[in-house]
Formats: structure tokens, C-alpha cells, sequence
């Protein structure tokens, strides 16, 4: 089950939700983190399910901390920009089912907050190294088509991948049961294991930040990413043992007897 712990009660006019996640290239989880970040966004509200990995962190080298998502927020200071939720956070479910139970918790939470449409960020794999990522999307109602079509976006990305696994796709699939428009960013990217992009991140960003109307300072990216990398990278090393530990616990006991006196 998913929880959802509330910090602040927030109104909001009209907001928009952004997305990222970690997954392939952690481009929605650096992209995100960046805006959060330089935007100065307030943390409002976290989410935690037993769904992720069954472990905690170890942060400053005694704190123990669940792994969770993070709602922030941001209100509009301009004509023709608006209201932004963040959702970001250190993992996704490790199951079908997790996945699904979380995406609904996430939509039930920011619809009650005025919430109609999304935008979630993930990675598109190439299996090379680009030099100029492009930014492809696609969409739960052509209408976002013609609203952001004239900002560089690749939406033929169907002659691309013929589906989106996790996060990225599904919030933005159940959101169009619930009348919500969402579409789904996503960056070019090797696709490498444990490889953090930040090429794909600020081709991202730089289309993202031209679609909300709004300035941030690029330069600090590299550092930021360095920061993040660090952190991406001990969840994930993190999650290959929970998944080898729960892989030895699946074990039938005869090979569990044989696993234990190897060596």
C-alpha cells in the first residue's frame, strides 16, 4: 500500500505535474532534480510504499531513510507561466502490481489538488552515445500535439519503441482514464547500465523550460548531475543485492543448503 505524508496544505491554480523518475539514463530523475533545485521549489508532501526495494539509507553515515517519493511545488510568477508539481524521488516499484498501486496513489493525490494535466519525462535507448540528443514525446490527446508541437518535439516516436515500461508511461496512461491529459518526454540515451546522461537530460530541460515559460541557469548541471550520480548509483547498487538476496530466498531449500556452504 501506498502512503502519502502531507508537510504543507498548498492551493494551487491550475497546475501542471512533472515527472521524473529514475529509470534509463536517469533523465527525469536529473531533469527534475535540476528544476527543483534551481527553481527553489518547496518539498510539500512524500510518498513511501512497500512496494520499493526492502531496504532504507543510510544517509549521513547513521540516518536511516525509507526510500520514498517527493512532491514539490512551485506557483507561477508571470503571465504565461503556471503553477508546476514536481514529483520526483529515489525509486520506482520493483513489481507489475507496485507499479500500478503507486501511479494511482500519485493521480488520486495530485487530482484533489487541480491537477488536469502531466507531463512525465523518461529515456528513449538507443544503444549509442549521442552527441545531440533529440527530444521525442508522445501524448494522450492530440491536442498537446498542436500546443507543443513547434518546440523542437519528435512525435513520431512510435516508429521508434511500440510501448513505454514503468513509471513514465503508465502515470501518463492512467491519467487519460481519469480525463487527465498527459504526455510522455523522453530524451535520447544509450541506454547503458548505470549510466547517468546529462547530454539527454538538458536536451529535456531546454525544451521543458521553453514550454513552461520559464529561465533557469544551466551551468551548475554537471555539478548537480556529479552530486546525483553519487547517490543514483548507491540506490542501484543497493537494489542488484535486494534482488540477488530475494533471488536466494526464492531458492527451493535444497539449493539454499548448497548456496550456503559454497566456498
Amino acid at each position: 500500500m501506498a502512503k502519502i505524508k502531507v508537510f504543507e496544505n498548498i492551493k494551487l491554480n491550475s497546475p501542471i505535474m512533472i515527472v521524473g523518475l529514475p529509470g534509463i539514463g536517469n533523465i527525469g530523475r536529473v531533469a527534475v532534480g535540476y528544476l527543483i533545485k534551481e527553481l527553489a521549489s518547496k518539498k510539500f508532501a512524500q510518498l513511501y510504499s512497500k512496494n520499493f526495494f526492502p531496504f532504507v539509507v543510510l544517509h549521513k553515515s547513521y540516518e536511516i531513510r525509507l526510500l520514498k517519493n517527493y512532491f514539490h511545488y512551485w506557483k507561477a510568477r508571470k503571465d504565461g507561466q503556471r503553477d508546476i508539481i514536481f514529483l520526483t524521488g529515489d525509486c520506482q516499484s520493483q513489481s507489475p502490481d507496485g507499479h500500478y498501486e503507486v501511479a494511482e496513489a500519485i493521480l488520486d493525490f495530485v487530482e484533489k489538488l487541480g491537477v488536469k494535466e502531466i507531463i512525465t519525462i523518461g529515456g528513449l535507448a538507443t544503444g549509442e552515445m549521442e552527441k545531440n540528443p533529440q527530444v521525442y514525446a508522445c501524448v494522450t490527446d492530440e491536442e498537446l500535439v498542436k500546443k507543443y508541437k513547434s518546440y523542437k518535439i519528435n512525435f513520431d516516436v512510435g516508429k521508434r519503441v511500440g510501448y513505454i515500461v514503468g513509471a513514465a508511461g503508465l502515470i501518463a496512461g492512467l491519467a487519460k482514464e481519469r480525463g487527465m491529459k498527459a504526455m510522455c518526454m523522453l530524451g535520447e540515451t544509450s541506454g547503458f547500465p548505470i549510466v547517468t546522461d546529462p547530454k539527454a537530460a538538458e536536451a529535456i530541460l531546454n525544451t521543458l523550460t521553453a514550454m513552461l515559460g520559464i529561465k533557469v541557469d544551466m551551468s551548475r548541471l554537471e555539478d548537480r548531475v556529479k552530486e546525483m550520480e553519487k547517490f543514483i548509483k548507491k540506490i542501484e547498487t543497493l537494489q542488484r543485492r535486494a534482488v540477488m538476496e530475494i533471488a536466494k530466498e526464492e531458492q527451493p531449500e535444497a539449493k539454499k543448503e548448497e548456496l550456503r556452504y559454497i566456498g
